[in-house]
């Protein structure tokens, strides 16, 4: 089955998006790390679930020291995942198969590997000496500023040739680049050409409020925690979150960028951004800035549904919160992506309740406002992966453990067979351990029968069918704060969604006459206006 074609500059709009973590998707050469012929592969798969894009991480020529999200050339292939002419066969496929292409944009950093950055260090007096952030210690040698950098210690690194410091918001190998300077500017849009003439769909802007720094330096004053936030910057073993990040990201002067990289992608058809925001308690109004008036960002996407929080008042609060701050903007949902615990993990108290999360889960994500992202695997219904610290790989697991495990849990290779080799992922030794409890939920494990599999691609089929969900409008009806009630509304066809995020079956009385909607999964029959929804259930229909 390929998935339906899109056209049209605003196909983005409603959209379905799929993750691909190339790396762990699926490798063709046996050296355990998964390639772009790989992904080429797999798309049937992908197109099978009925989704209108996949966004592909990072696969640029890298050290790889933060898994490719430091960059040492933005317009070539890393070896490990294949060539350029790989990468054009794997975008020639996707379009026919009806798929639209999103690659990441890493460019608020590189790695320290790139010729931008060798030459910078090389002198203060270089034609890029001032491409990155540098700056003089302070009289007693210590850093300019008590910026800190997410990975942990400070947002500073010494450099004995140039006798500066320059700055790192993560690895101190993945020094930030000087966004004040128009020449960079130039140089990451020139990069993003050279892939958009090559004929990608569109970019995910990694960090995109990263971009600029305050030119004075000023150090960050204390946070001051805010009981009502949807949104943190760190998990709360780091001393990142401490900090209320006023100087070091969100600068104003990044809207004017913003808008520059807009009308790059305009001269384009049907191209499109959606930008990755951390902003804590600012992250919405941080939206709002990029996505309003139609000439910078098309969708943002935030961290406020990837936290554990599974609850009607969470979702609803979430929701009304962007619905008030981004009045003509859009968003992109999701509830896992390559940077936290899986879902299924985060909402289940138990394993006996992960695949009635991951069915309800999707079934709710695919109801919202908006465009919404789903990562590889969590169409099987896989939970995070529990490994052992020898076997970590990301720095910011390895830097915070024991206290945080990282971001392994979630990178693990995709299972496609549950009696191969490592589950059909490889025939070498996979560069993160295939889990054996992922086994049984392997893609060929699941392709008949009513599984987790079948579930979202009914589900997702649901979705295309009802154009409310594209981009109909959405209020909240009044109930007890245990339900949570909502209506899609588009070209006076009205339809009703009731969730039970509990685990004890509850009663919602109906505003009017309801007729049930077949939701997937969720058989339900109002009586006498009425709609007993069970726990971890659902309901929808039309009134």
């Amino acid at each position: 089955m390929a998935s339906r074609q899109v056209s049209g500059d605003d196909w983005w709009r409603g959209a379905v998006i799929y993750q691909v973590y190339p790396r762990s998707f699926q490798d063709t050469d046996d050296d355990g790390i998964g390639d772009l012929k790989g992904v080429t592969r797999r798309l049937p798969h992908i197109a099978s679930l009925g989704v209108e894009a996949i966004w592909l991480s990072p696969f640029f020529t890298s050290p790889q020291a933060d898994m490719g999200y430091d960059v040492s050339d933005y317009c070539d292939v890393d070896p490990m995942f294949g060539t350029l002419a790989d990468f054009d066969e794997m975008l020639g496929e996707a379009h026919r198969l009806g798929l639209k292409v999103i690659i990441d944009q890493v460019i608020s950093h590189t790695a320290d590997r790139h010729p931008w950055f060798v030459e910078s260090r090389s002198s203060r007096t270089n034609g890029k000496g001032d491409w990155y952030v540098w700056a003089d210690p302070k009289p007693d040698g210590t850093a300019p500023n008590n910026w800190l950098s997410i990975f942990g210690g400070p947002a500073w690194e010494w450099d004995g040739v140039r006798k500066q410091y320059y700055m790192h918001n993560f690895l101190g190998s993945q020094p930030d680049l000087n966004f004040h300077n128009p020449e960079v500017q130039d140089a990451v849009l020139d990069a993003a050409r050279f892939w958009l003439e090559r004929g990608v769909d569109g970019f995910r802007l990694d960090t995109v409020n990263f971009y600029f720094h305050d030119k004075h330096l000023r150090d960050n004053p204390p946070l001051v925690p805010d009981p009502d936030a949807t949104s943190n910057d760190a998990p709360d073993v780091n001393p990142y979150g401490m900090q209320d990040h006023l100087h070091d990201k969100s600068q104003p002067e990044n809207i004017a960028f913003l808008a520059r990289f807009r009308a790059l992608l305009d001269r384009y058809e049907g191209r499109m951004t959606v930008g990755e925001v951390g902003d804590g308690a600012r992250s919405l109004k941080t939206v709002a800035a990029y996505t309003s008036g139609g000439d910078k960002l098309n969708m943002c996407y935030t961290f406020d549904l990837l936290g554990p929080d599974f609850t009607a008042t969470h979702i609803r609060r979430c929701v009304e919160n962007f619905q008030e701050a981004v009045t003509d903007g859009w968003v992109c949902w999701a509830f896992s992506n390559h940077d936290v615990t899986r879902h299924v993990s985060r909402f289940a108290r138990n394993e006996a309740e992960r695949e009635r999360v991951a069915r309800l889960a999707i079934t709710l994500l695919s109801s919202l406002r908006g465009s919404i992202c789903l990562y590889q695997g969590e169409e099987l219904g896989l939970p995070e992966a529990e490994l052992a610290f020898e076997d970590l790989r990301d720095p910011y697991g390895i830097r915070f453990w024991p206290s945080y495990k990282g971001r392994d849990g979630c990178r693990t290779p995709m299972v496609w067979e549950h009696a191969a080799a490592n589950a059909g992922f490889t025939a070498g030794k996979p560069w993160l351990p295939v889990p054996e409890d992922h086994r049984r939920l392997s893609v060929d494990a699941q392709q008949t029968g009513d599984t987790v599999l079948d579930h979202y691609r009914a589900t997702l089929a649901f979705r295309r069918s009802q154009p409310a969900l594209s981009d109909g409008t959405m209020r909240f009806l009044d109930t007890n704060s245990d339900l949570l009630a909502f209506v899609r509304e588009k070209d006076g066809e009205r339809l009703l969604f009731v969730f039970n995020l509990t685990r004890e079956p509850l009663e919602f009385l109906a505003p009017s006459a309801v007729e049930p909607l077949e939701l997937p999964g969720y058989p339900a029959r109002p009586e006498a206006g009425s709609i007993r929804v069970a726990g971890l259930s659902a309901f929808s229909g039309k009134f």
